[in-house]
C-alpha cells in the first residue's frame, strides 16, 4: 500500500467560526507557544515529547516505555486479548464490503481530530503522548438494573473483540476506511439491563487537563459528551473499539476505548470514554453546545443536507485524489434507515 497523500484541510471547516477567527488568542489562552506547553494552573511547565521523535513514535511511546521502564504504565489492552496480535499493523483484508481500499495506517494515526490535544490534524499524534491509557475504567450506570465499573481487560474478556471494517465520514467532508477492533455496544448495554424508562445513552470523555492540554481552554464546555438514541446504540453496527489495524488504539485515535458509529459523522464517535449512562432525556452533546446551528444531535451522514458553510454532497477520501459522491447514511442505509422512518432528516439533522 503506497504512502497516503494527506491533503491540508483548514481547521475552520470544523471549528465554530468565532473560535477559528480568534485562533491565536485560543492558543495563547491554553498556553501553547513555540512547541512548549505551560500548565500555569499547576505551577509547572511540561515540555512536549522530544522534537526528534516523529508524531507516530511519540504517540506510541507510552506503550513502548513499559519494556524499558518497569514503573511505566502497562499497555491499555493486553496483546493476548486482541485477535491474532502481530508486531506490525495489519487487517484481515484490504477493502471494505464496497471494495474500497483501506486507508493507510500512517494516515489513520497521524491525521486526526481530537480537540483535547489540539486544533490541527497533527496535534493529537504529538501531544497524545501525555495520555496514560492504563489503568483505565469505564463506569456504566444511569437507568440500568446492573450498573458496574469495568477495566478494559474485563470488557474484552467478557466481550472478545472482532474486526469491523467501516467507512469513517468526517463532517469536514473527508473520509477514511478503517479496520477497527471492538465489540458491539449492544452487548455491554444488554449486560447492564436497561430499564424501561431509558431512551438515550450518554457518553463522556475523560476530564483531565494534565493529559488533555486543551481542556484548559474556555472556548468549549468540557468534558466532551455525546449521545445516541437507545435504538441507535443497540444497532449491531454500533461498535465499542479498542484497536485498529490489529493493534490497540493509540491516544490520537481515542485510546483505550472509543465509540464508532459508521453511519454518522465522525464527531459522534466519542473517544477515550470513561462514563456511559442510560438516561430518559436527549443529551446535549459537545458540538451541539458549541455550535447548535451547525451540529445537530443525530448527525447522520446525508449528502442532501449541507453544513451551513460547505456542501456534504461529495467527500475527499484520504489517500486518493479528486472527490467522490457521499452515500446516504455513509453507505449503511440498508442497516439503519428504518431507525428514522417517518422523520424529517432536514429538521432532525
Amino acid at each position: 500500500m503506497g504512502k497516503a497523500q494527506i491533503p491540508a484541510i483548514p481547521s475552520s471547516e470544523i471549528t465554530p467560526e468565532h473560535v477559528y477567527v480568534n485562533r491565536r488568542q485560543f492558543m495563547r489562552g491554553v498556553g501553547l507557544a513555540t512547541g512548549a506547553l505551560a500548565l500555569s494552573a499547576c505551577g509547572a511547565a511540561i515540555a512536549p515529547p522530544p522534537p526528534t521523535a516523529t508524531p507516530a513514535v511519540a504517540a506510541e511511546s507510552a506503550a513502548d516505555a513499559t519494556a524499558a521502564d518497569p514503573n511505566a504504565p502497562a499497555p491499555s489492552v493486553p496483546a493476548s486479548l486482541l485477535p491474532a496480535a502481530t508486531s506490525e499493523p495489519r487487517a484481515s483484508r484490504d477493502t471494505d464490503e464496497l471494495g474500497d481500499a483501506l486507508t493507510a495506517h500512517e494516515a489513520v494515526t497521524t491525521y486526526n481530530n481530537f480537540y483535547e490535544f489540539g486544533l490541527d490534524k497533527g496535534d493529537p499524534a504529538f501531544l497524545g503522548a501525555y495520555l496514560k491509557p492504563a489503568p483505565w475504567t469505564v463506569e456504566v450506570g444511569g437507568l440500568v438494573n446492573r450498573p458496574g465499573t469495568y477495566g478494559i481487560e474485563d470488557l474484552l474478556r467478557k466481550f472478545p473483540p472482532e474486526e469491523r471494517i467501516y467507512r469513517l465520514r468526517c463532517v469536514e467532508a473527508w473520509s477514511m476506511v478503517i479496520p477497527w477492533l471492538g465489540f458491539p455496544l449492544r452487548k455491554l448495554l444488554e449486560a447492564a439491563e436497561p430499564q424501561g424508562s431509558a431512551k438515550y445513552v450518554r457518553f463522556e470523555t475523560l476530564l483531565d487537563p494534565l493529559q488533555f492540554p486543551l481542556q484548559r481552554s474556555e472556548w468549549f464546555e468540557w468534558p466532551y459528551v455525546e449521545g445516541l438514541r437507545l435504538d441507535e446504540a443497540m444497532n449491531d453496527l454500533t461498535l465499542m473499539s479498542v484497536g485498529l489495524y490489529g493493534k490497540q488504539l493509540l491516544p490520537q485515535n481515542g485510546a483505550p476505548l472509543r465509540l464508532v458509529v459508521p453511519w454518522k459523522y465522525g464527531f459522534k464517535s466519542i473517544k477515550s470514554i470513561v462514563k456511559i449512562d442510560l438516561v430518559d432525556y436527549e443529551p446535549a452533546s459537545f458540538w451541539m453546545i458549541a455550535a447548535s446551528d451547525e451540529y445537530g444531535f443525530y448527525a447522520n451522514v446525508n449528502p442532501e443536507v449541507n453544513h451551513p458553510r460547505w456542501s456534504q454532497a461529495t467527500e475527499r477520501r484520504i489517500g486518493e485524489t479528486g472527490r467522490r459522491p457521499t452515500l446516504m447514511f455513509n453507505g449503511y442505509a440498508e442497516q439503519v434507515a428504518d431507525l428514522y422512518a417517518g422523520m424529517d432528516l432536514r429538521k432532525h439533522f
